[in-house]
């Protein structure tokens, strides 16, 4: 089969490696990539195109699990349309005693601070007795999809609570292998990697963004979910995006649009303090997870999983876009980000 332009890029190259050459296609079709990313050649690959390619990697993964994002992919794709994914989200748990795991956001901050991310925003979610922060990529920080990620404070709930998330924590195991590190290492001081090397990194990566510890304990996951609808939803996802977004240009009117069509999305649309950032989601898809029962034998439930969001992004009032050198609020919203958690917790 002849190989057109597009599959001897280098992003197409890296997401090719895991996804195989026909998903990519769709992938590179239907996804609003950056024209430096998606034309770049060559035989490296710079940690912009890696944290895309990783990006594209986890925002099919999340389509792949959740039947509502699949059916709104496919309607957008089969009307022509584009998806810019503007942010994926993480949840992690502040705690020491993870098995192989570091503790917090350090699992993927490790990871996001080598493909060029930093910190721009900070978001105590006390309700929730948690703390958001959110990264950006300094290369192309409105093009490139930001990260939420979340921690989790145990010590907030008490010591039956710390206890239950240590029995269902405390064997993780690292997917982050020796040679991956370095390879990070690698990248962070030169700013590029070989092809070879690159693409060798890039499963190691999306494999950070899953459930890292054992079957938990049923008994444990009802304490926890007691307590804390975003800890028992880690105790059975763990680091896997708990959701993928679409910026939207009118996040009202598509709101309007798929509760019309009987969708599952939310009642309301979460409006930031600023009023520039508005947001809303479909409730989480039902999944089946194993657990283990008072005699050792497994049991299925039924338990929320991941789910779709939806963004729209206006732009910076012209003081604030000549500070930042951006466009677009980027920002995010405490009581914004609430809201939004609570997806899971209504499944």
């Amino acid at each position: 089969m002849q190989m057109t332009a597009r599959d001897t890029t280098v992003l197409h190259r890296l997401v090719a490696s895991v996804a195989g050459p026909a998903r990519t296609d769709g992938l590179m079709t239907t996804m609003v990539v950056h024209p430096a990313l998606a034309g770049a050649t060559g035989d490296r690959a710079s940690r912009a195109v890696i944290a895309q390619a990783l990006n594209m990697l986890l925002f099919a993964d999340l389509i792949d699990r959740v039947p509502a994002a699949a059916a709104y992919v496919a309607e957008r794709v089969a009307a022509g349309g584009t998806l810019c994914h503007d942010h994926g989200a993480v949840r992690t748990v502040a705690m020491a005693g993870q098995g192989a795991l570091p503790a917090g956001e350090a699992a993927i901050t490790r990871i996001l601070e080598p493909l060029g991310y930093a910190q721009v925003g900070h978001y105590p979610l006390d309700r929730l007795k948690m703390t958001g922060r959110s990264y950006a990529q300094k290369d192309l920080p409105e093009d490139i999809a930001q990260f939420f990620v979340s921690e989790l404070h145990p010590e907030r709930f008490g010591p039956d609570f710390e206890a239950a998330v240590l029995r269902v924590t405390g064997s993780s195991r690292d997917p982050l292998t020796a040679e991956a590190a370095a390879a990070l290492d690698r990248l962070a001081a030169e700013g590029t990697l070989d092809i070879e090397t690159a693409t060798a990194l890039l499963p190691v990566l999306v494999a950070c963004f899953d459930r890292q510890h054992g079957v938990p304990a049923l008994a444990d996951y009802e304490a926890l979910k007691a307590q804390s609808a975003e800890m028992a939803w880690i105790a059975t996802e763990g680091n896997a995006f708990n959701h993928a977004t679409d910026r939207v240009a009118d996040v009202d009117a598509l709101a309007e649009a798929e509760r019309a069509a009987g969708r599952p999305i939310k009642d309301k649309v979460e409006v930031s303090a600023s009023g520039r950032v508005r947001q809303t989601a479909y409730r989480a898809a039902e999944v089946a997870r194993p657990f283990r029962d008072a005699a050792g034998a497994t049991v299925t439930r039924i338990v929320p999983g991941s789910f779709y969001e939806f963004i729209t992004r206006d732009p910076l009032p012209d003081t604030l876009a000549t500070e930042t050198g951006r466009r677009l609020d980027l920002g995010f919203d405490s009581s914004n980000a609430q809201g939004i958690f609570k997806m899971t917790a209504a499944a």
